[in-house]
């Protein structure tokens, strides 16, 4: 059995696991539930919401991550590398165990109580799950990590373009994940229903919190799921978003010479704009990448289509302006 294959097994598992945690212990419960139940503490219970909506919350928070990450194992190259392999694991076991613990914790709080308000107090026991789905995500990351990867080798030149001064010249390539536009979408939306219901309603554990600090991730993921890069002699713009904005643009003056160069979002830590300024990575897709090396030193890499032809004209044009 492939590394793919077991992990995909093992992450079903796992994901049915935590979805019937989530929703069939509650049902199992119900007759032992008050209705509505408490999902709010303030020390002594101070909110509630019928048994339905705090079911679908729940699962609402796990099941998209759950995709995800599957959809990630099967269309991406997330083992192929260890440290893809061990942020994979760590997050499967992690973020399955956050909302199973947070709903266990509730329910043992509800149980055998008259109404929601005669729930048991709550303090730091909702500690429990937070440091436990850490703990896990930590040792399931160190486990799955796997050997150490291979060293690769440096990226290649492209072949040379011959090039006349008085030439102009333009190479435009764009660049689109489907996936992450798509998954993004939802999360938005999923986020802002979320965020919506907690004007009206107190919500169970972090998810108002969660739903309103996971709207600007999606945004992000939403605007660097599509790249359009543009070099001319006048420079390399790089252009975010369906509408290409907002747009880096990077002189010519400042490039000593672009290169190709394979990379994945495991090897770069996911998706989206990646690293540190001077040593970065616009990541859309794992697999051939334009990378330009800095005169200071630095350099950025762009996950684009026909990386190669566009690092020959923009090696050209630094020869043409040298």
């Amino acid at each position: 059995m492939t590394h793919r294959a077991r992990a995909l097994r093992i992450g079903l598992v796992w994901g049915l696991a935590v979805t019937t945690v989530l929703v069939a212990v509650p049902l199992a419960l119900r007759e032992r539930l008050p209705e509505p139940l408490a999902t709010h503490w303030s020390g002594r219970p101070d909110g509630s919401m019928p048994l339905a909506l705090f079911l679908a919350l729940s699962a609402g928070l796990w099941l998209p991550a759950w995709g995800i990450l599957l959809a990630a194992l099967l269309r991406g190259r997330v083992l192929d590398h260890r440290s893809g392999r061990a942020q994979w694991w760590g997050l499967l076991a992690g973020i399955g165990v956050l909302p199973a613990g947070m709903s266990l914790v509730t329910l043992l709080a509800n149980l055998d109580a008259t109404s929601w308000r005669e729930a048991a107090p709550l303090g730091p026991e909702f500690l429990v799950p937070v440091v436990a789905a850490v703990a896990a995500g930590a040792a399931a990351g160190y486990l799955g990590r796997g050997a150490p990867d291979v060293p690769r080798e440096p990226g290649h030149a492209p072949p040379g373009l011959p090039l006349s001064p008085d030439r102009r010249v333009v190479w435009v390539s764009r660049v689109r994940n489907r996936l992450l536009l798509a998954l993004s979408r939802t999360g938005m939306a999923a986020g802002a229903v979320v965020a919506a219901l907690s004007l009206v309603m107190e919500l169970p554990g972090p998810a108002a919190s969660i739903a309103w600090w996971s709207l600007p991730l999606w945004l992000a993921g939403y605007a660097t799921a599509t790249v359009r890069v543009r070099v001319t002699a006048q420079g390399v713009a790089i252009g975010f978003g369906p509408l290409g904005w907002p747009a880096r643009r990077i002189p010519m003056a400042r490039i000593e010479r672009a290169r190709v160069e394979e990379r994945f979002p495991a090897q770069v830590g996911g998706y989206g704009l990646r690293g540190l300024p001077g040593s970065a990575t616009v990541m859309v897709r794992g697999g051939e990448c334009l990378v330009l090396d800095y005169r200071s030193g630095g350099r950025l890499a762009i996950s684009v289509d026909d990386a190669e032809r566009g690092a020959s004209l923009v090696n050209a044009l630094v020869g043409v302006r040298a």
